[in-house]
């Protein structure tokens, strides 16, 4: 009979890595769409290295600590950053006139729809983590509401305000989460409250 052994890597916790990329990439692209800053020429490299790149290291890292739920989370939002970098990137012409004369946005809408689908089943699944984490996930599903009947021009002012303070909030409760992460886990105590589920 042969024997089995079963070899654990120690990892750190990724948590405050990846929601240190998403606290910043939502903080940046909500200043765009509250009108406090203009166009999104420079939110696009925070969305490459905060919001996807900072966000899929922790995902490959959560994957090495067999957290299913967080890998999958991370890297999801991760990718999100990636294809919304480069559409911001069509969109502004660096890959010719082409392809910004045959841009439709409800194609968006359907990416949109297709990651509210997604944050709703993830949201139900963050009641098993704390309330910060849930918090950010119903904040992440009216972003993509808001994004979602903005594309569809179905109620665009409204739903323009949706997604911005939405994504504005995303930010706050994002710090917030990745404070908690490095010094509770630094200190060893809770120096930050994150309201465990029961």
């Amino acid at each position: 009979m042969k024997e089995v052994q079963e070899v654990k890597v120690l990892v750190a916790d990724p948590s405050a890595l990846g929601l240190f990329g998403l606290a910043v990439i939502t903080l940046v692209a909500s200043s765009s769409k509250l009108g406090i800053t203009l166009g999104v020429s420079l939110v696009i490299p925070w969305a490459i290295f905060l919001g996807a790149t900072a966000q899929l290291i922790a995902c490959f890292n959560d994957f090495k600590h067999n957290n299913t739920f967080g890998a999958t989370a991370f890297g999801a939002y991760a990718l999100f950053w990636y294809a919304m970098g480069m559409t911001w990137l069509i969109q502004n012409g660096v890959f010719g006139e082409k392809l910004v004369s045959s841009a439709d946005a409800k194609q968006l809408g359907f990416a949109f729809v297709a990651y509210l689908i997604f944050t709703l089943f993830m949201t139900i699944g963050a009641l098993r983590t704390h309330k910060v984490l849930f918090l950010i996930f119903v904040l992440i599903d009216f972003l993509f509401i808001g994004l979602s009947l903005d594309s569809f021009n179905i109620l665009s002012g409204f739903a323009h305000s949706l997604a911005a303070y939405s994504e504005f909030g995303i930010a706050l409760l994002s710090f917030y989460g990745c404070g908690a992460s490095v010094l509770n886990i630094h200190f060893g105590k809770v120096v930050l409250p994150v309201g465990k589920f029961q």
